[in-house]
């Protein structure tokens, strides 16, 4: 086959891309690891090429020399994610490289655990520059990590409130909400999507045991099975001193730490909302606004 007729089997077979990708990808992985990096006694002497070889690769990570060339030659096999997590340990891939050789054999890859790092002053700036308009971040169990002034004015959020729990026990939120039912179906939907993204999570299994013993309601809407993508999502709130509020709601993932989630409450055009929350976060609003009272009410207990 000519360099030309390649090329147009690449353009016109998706998976002929993913494995040409493949071969790519760990050949230019393995060139760049030395054998002392990789703990080989003779510490690669008389090479005439740096990096390891794919039989020392095969040695290493426990698997089949053939095999280990047919995967790096893109060949339609059979790989398991132990095999690829030995292989990425080998090559000392980091956890971008990993999940990224993950796609390129084909298979889903690995859920990141949550990184206990707290929350950046970068994303604290983010969210400050929003003001006067409610911004907050989530972390993978929707419990608040981190709000600016107005949405702490707003919906009386704590470091200690887990969204979910909040919207169905907190009898602050269901009276501001105008279509409170709506909105359970559509956070719950979403809700459930996140938790299949880990099963097994057992973050996510105690705040459905908790609600399950607190919200009868919630317990006839998670027994639907409805699923939701995050998404932008339209908001209305009763405010007893900004009177009614009309929201886009808007979800962003953060590349740098893909356990937390931006919202950001972007004012309806055209419905005064704009202008009653620049009054809301004015001295003069903040004295008469009347938070939200018993936020341990809606606040997840400390594990």
């Amino acid at each position: 086959m000519t360099t030309s007729q390649q090329a147009r089997v690449l353009e016109s077979d998706p998976d002929a891309q993913r494995r040409q990708q493949l071969r790519e990808f760990l050949r230019s992985r393995r060139a760049r690891v030395t054998p002392v990096q990789a703990g080989l006694p003779d510490g690669g002497a008389r090479r005439r090429t740096p990096g390891l070889r794919r039989e020392e690769v095969a040695v290493l990570a426990g698997v089949g020399v053939s095999w280990y060339q047919w995967l790096e030659q893109g060949r339609d096999i059979t790989v398991s994610p132990q095999v690829l997590d030995s292989v990425s340990r080998v090559l000392r891939l980091d956890e971008p490289e990993r999940r990224h050789l993950y796609l390129l054999a084909g298979l889903n890859p690995p859920v990141q655990t949550p990184d206990p790092a707290p929350v950046s002053d970068g994303l604290r700036r983010l969210i400050d520059a929003w003001m006067p308009f409610p911004a907050h971040v989530l972390d993978p169990y929707w419990n608040i990590v981190a709000f600016n002034d107005a949405a702490g004015l707003l919906f009386g959020y704590t470091t200690d409130t887990n969204c979910l729990v909040a919207y169905f026990t907190n009898p602050v939120n269901r009276a501001r909400e105008a279509d409170w039912a709506s909105g359970a179906e559509a956070v719950l939907a979403q809700f459930r999507l996140a938790a299949a993204e880990r099963p097994g999570d057992h973050g996510y299994q105690r705040i459905l045991a908790e609600l399950s013993e607190q919200s009868p309601e919630f317990g006839e809407l998670w027994a639907r099975g409805d699923v939701r993508a995050p998404g932008q999502l339209t908001k209305v709130l009763a405010h007893p001193t900004a009177g009614e509020l009309h929201f886009e709601s808007t979800q962003l993932k953060v590349p740098a730490r893909p356990d937390l989630t931006i919202v950001m409450l972007n004012p309806v055009a055209g419905t005064g909302t704009a202008e009653q929350l620049e009054w809301l976060t004015s001295p003069e609003g903040r004295r008469t606004t009347l938070r939200p009272v018993g936020p341990a009410a809606y606040a997840r207990p400390h594990d």
